[in-house]
């Protein structure tokens, strides 16, 4: 029997990329998610996928910035499984702009709201449930939250905040059982690039990135699955990420430099 196998699992920000292909991902595995957005067409599309594939699922149209959605997110699930064995919190957006380029300074409560304070409400809800099932939470952070990231200045800010809230509340949880799992990607192919923010707090509406050469959603999605299998504390996706995070001990300056080249190349 695979490990999530009739397992109740949480995918917030479920409807497009690294969330739509985890929860296919673990489909197979015949899985009971809850798979929730904003965009609730998107999310019956999936639901067809996901139980064509083996998995039950349960849509939940729901925006993780509002706390009243995400306690209503945790309680239908409860509501319909009786138990949480997994959250996954995958929502958040991101913005390309430099600081000073900004006209519209909303942008960074967007951020904080969306990519922060939505995994805070969701964990805060579910964390009771998770208890019981001495079960796991993974937080979708980025690279971008273990460095600083030119042109993702609200950004960064916003997925630094995530390690430093689930690296407090992991020694909070220990010896409860239940297990954190922080995962950094690096550039993945997603919606998310589209509706990147820029200087005005409006969407781009195309991707600033050399697609063809990041990595797919299936690909990290698949890491994801292996991390969340082994309750690993910390998946970090690319090869460069990874030495960055060693070099950027001893030389910071060089890391700054790999950053702004990423930037610049848009890969």
């Amino acid at each position: 029997m695979a490990i999530f196998t009739d397992k109740a699992i949480v995918v917030t920000g479920a409807s497009e990329g690294i969330g739509r292909a985890l929860c296919l991902a673990l489909a197979p595995q015949k899985a009971k998610l809850a798979i929730a957005a904003r965009n609730e067409g998107r999310l019956h599309e999936l639901k067809s996928e996901l139980e064509k594939k083996g998995a039950q699922a349960l849509v939940i149209k729901a925006d993780v910035t509002s706390e009243e959605d995400c306690k209503r997110l945790i309680g239908m699930t409860i509501d319909k499984w009786g138990s949480i064995d997994v959250l996954v919190n995958n929502a958040g957006g991101t913005m390309w702009t430099n600081f000073e380029d900004i006209t519209d300074t909303s942008l960074f409560e967007k951020m904080i709201r969306l990519n922060y304070l939505g995994s805070v409400y969701c964990t805060y809800y579910a964390l009771p449930h998770l208890k019981k099932s001495r079960g796991l939470i993974v937080a979708v952070s980025s690279v971008a939250g273990m460095t600083g990231v030119p042109t993702r200045t609200a950004y960064a800010a916003s997925k630094h905040a995530l390690f430093g809230f689930f690296d407090s509340l992991r020694i909070e949880l220990e010896g409860t059982g239940v297990s954190i799992t922080m995962v950094a990607p690096d550039f993945v192919l997603s919606e998310i690039h589209r509706r990147a923010l820029g200087h005005d707090g409006k969407p781009l509406g195309k991707s600033p990135l050399q697609e063809s050469k990041i990595m797919t959603a299936e690909k990290c999605a698949a890491q994801i699955v292996k991390a969340m299998e082994n309750r690993d504390r910390l998946l970090i996706t690319s090869p460069r990420a990874k030495v960055g995070r060693w070099i950027r001990l001893f030389s910071p300056r060089l890391i700054d430099h790999i950053a702004k080249k990423a930037i610049r190349e848009k890969k």
